[in-house]
């Protein structure tokens, strides 16, 4: 049994030794810093929204003690995510991984508030399906450990016993959960930031409430529910297309729309600049529209 546990111990103090490398302090608030990791060898950073709180006058501190001034390259509130951009090159990215996760799976989430790497042991505690966050962030998996967050650990990654990064670890999604966005979230959204800035999403200009739709109007659709106009921005998307308030959403681009989330999440990045059909209950009677979807 001892050897068992000695070698268990030295395995995880490898898995530190080799990932901690990639695993940077993040100075972008006025008190405790927080932590990040690189993504590629050319500079990019990525951490966590909600512990850089200004745009300017950030600064990185790497594995050799250096502190780099940063530029904030983008950032998504809706999945906390943010990415900086630092002017080095030869930096070791931290190895990413989707592999498939069970509960109950041994995971270190590593940080670096201070000028040496941290390190906490836990397990995977839950896993669920993709998810929408309060601000309509879309997250590939619910990813839940019960790993303690200590301060300064947020925008840290999550790795499994090979080293690889699972996610990053943020305590600001859901209050007193300690939640991983995954890396397949990590992947899609650092990419948009990179590439254009900002994540791209949908925006059609109206205020909604859930309604439960006419007898005669639900037997036709099969569906109870769709999504009553309360409101329209005037010069909006769904102004232009004809929208008008007392109309119900049931569907766009040949999508069933019941919920509020069934709308938000078909209002992607992929769809803005794009005319797609709409079908709307007004007077009783099911309607096709066309609305060209705008970018929020």
């Amino acid at each position: 049994m001892a050897n068992v546990l000695t070698e268990l111990s030295e395995a995880l103090a490898q898995t530190v030794a080799s990932t901690g490398p990639a695993v940077v302090r993040v100075e972008g608030r006025r008190r405790l810093p927080a932590s990040g990791f690189v993504w590629s060898a050319d500079g990019i950073i990525v951490t966590a929204n909600h512990v850089v709180k200004k745009d300017n006058k950030l600064v990185v501190g790497l594995q050799d003690g250096a502190s780099l001034n940063a530029e904030l390259v983008g950032r998504d509130s809706s999945t906390d995510l943010a990415v900086l951009k630092v002017d080095a090159t030869g930096l070791e990215p931290a190895q990413r991984t989707s592999k498939d996760l069970s509960v109950g799976h041994m995971v270190l989430a590593l940080g670096r508030p201070g000028r040496t790497v941290q390190a906490t042991l836990g397990i995977i505690s839950a896993l669920g399906d993709s998810w929408r966050t309060g601000m309509g962030g879309q997250i590939d998996r619910y990813l839940q450990t019960d790993v303690v967050m200590y301060p300064g650990f947020s925008g840290g990654p999550l790795v499994d016993s090979r080293g690889q990064v699972l996610g990053l670890n943020t305590s600001a999604l859901l209050r007193g959960v300690s939640l991983t966005v995954p890396a397949a979230t990590l992947e899609r959204v650092v990419v948009a930031l990179v590439t254009h800035g900002r994540l791209q999403r949908g925006y059609l200009g109206v205020s909604t409430q859930p309604v439960r739709l006419p007898e005669a109007v639900k037997l036709m659709l099969d569906q109870e529910t769709g999504l009553l106009v309360v409101s329209v921005e005037p010069g909006s998307p769904a102004d232009e297309g004809g929208l008008v308030m007392g109309d119900a959403i049931v569907g766009l681009d040949g999508e069933t729309i019941r919920h509020h989330d069934d709308l938000l999440a078909l209002l992607s990045g992929e769809r803005v600049g794009q005319k797609v059909p709409m079908q709307i209950v007004r007077g009783g009677e099911v309607r096709d529209i066309t609305v060209k979807i705008g970018e929020r």
